[in-house]
């Protein structure tokens, strides 16, 4: 019995229609506000559209098929399809033709990804926090030297969007050279300038003191992985992170502070934070992005304004 995927066409087709030229997410059956669609994504990468299936659905091949049909009058070139639930998420291209070299798009910026990978290399449910970094770093120019730490920076968005909204400089950590290298990429495949931009392969809590000279920072951007094999887990490091933070930190700084567990809810994530250092202040939570509706909004992307003041 093939799955009735007609909820989801009809918000894909609402989303088309709004003929939005950013990347972002047209369906999201992660957050379980669809029933029978939990284990279902659609992501538009103009030209491409990805769909991404956590588990086998019966009719994945027919679901193909119909977003085709209401993609390509809008000039899609082809539909992919990743399945999370096969050893290591392979993508096969079932409908148009394959895009050689999809990008995420942002305003001006673009971001080349890899498909062949489990996360292809941009995250479109933080774009709130993308939003919130650019406000900051055009809210201090033309004052004090500007300084971002983008710890475990992955492909280095942050960075690139940081550094396209004004002068600053900006120390990249992550433990893995690999998304560093595209880091520096996305930087040069936008034309924007290296000139104070830092890509350090470090770990970010077990090599702290190798780079917490190189502040004082002002504004900080703490993104972690979940769990990270080997290297970072929330529930046993992140406190610890925290507690270190401070002694790279200009007297007064904003940080944004992410986790992406549903395991915490924002009440234990706030608790957590202003637990580790009372100089830490909570000052709100950040919008969730809409096209990432959940129905519990503990169990979602918690994105967390924090001032810190010594």
């Amino acid at each position: 019995m093939s799955t009735d995927w007609s909820a989801l066409l009809e918000q894909v087709e609402k989303k088309l229609d709004e003929n939005c030229p950013d990347s972002r997410r047209l369906f999201h059956g992660r957050g379980r506000c669809y029933a029978g669609l939990e284990q279902v994504c659609v992501d538009s990468f103009f030209p491409a559209l990805l769909v991404t299936f956590f588990e086998e659905s019966p009719g994945e091949e027919v679901l193909c098929e119909r977003l085709w049909q209401l993609a390509e009058p809008f000039g899609y070139l082809g539909v992919a399809a990743q399945r999370r639930y096969r050893q290591g998420a392979p993508v096969e291209w079932h409908c148009g033709q394959p895009v050689a070299a999809p990008l995420a798009r942002r305003g001006g910026l673009k971001f080349p990804l890899t498909f062949e990978r489990q996360n292809v290399g941009f995250f479109l449910d933080i774009e709130p926090g993308r939003r919130w970094l650019e406000e900051r770093v055009r809210a201090h120019a033309g004052t004090q030297p500007l300084k971002l730490l983008n710890l475990f920076a992955f492909t280095c968005a942050f960075s690139a969007i940081a550094r396209a909204a004004g002068e600053l400089e900006v120390l990249n950590i992550d433990v893995n050279r690999g998304v560093l290298n595209r880091g520096r990429e996305n930087h040069e495949f936008n034309k924007l300038p290296l000139k104070g931009i830092k890509f350090l392969q470090l770990d970010a809590l077990r090599d702290f003191n190798r780079f917490d000279r190189r502040g004082p920072f002002q504004l900080a951007v703490v993104d972690p992985p979940t769990r990270q094999k080997g290297s970072f887990d929330v529930s046993h490091n992140y406190e610890k992170l925290l507690q270190l933070l401070p002694g790279c930190l200009a007297d007064e700084a904003d940080l944004l502070m992410v986790i992406n567990s549903p395991r915490y809810s924002e009440g234990q994530f706030r608790e957590l934070i202003e637990s580790a250092d009372s100089r830490y202040q909570v000052v709100e939570r950040l919008p969730q992005n809409p096209d990432f509706p959940d129905h519990d909004p503990d169990a979602a992307l918690k994105m967390l304004h924090v001032k810190f003041r010594r």
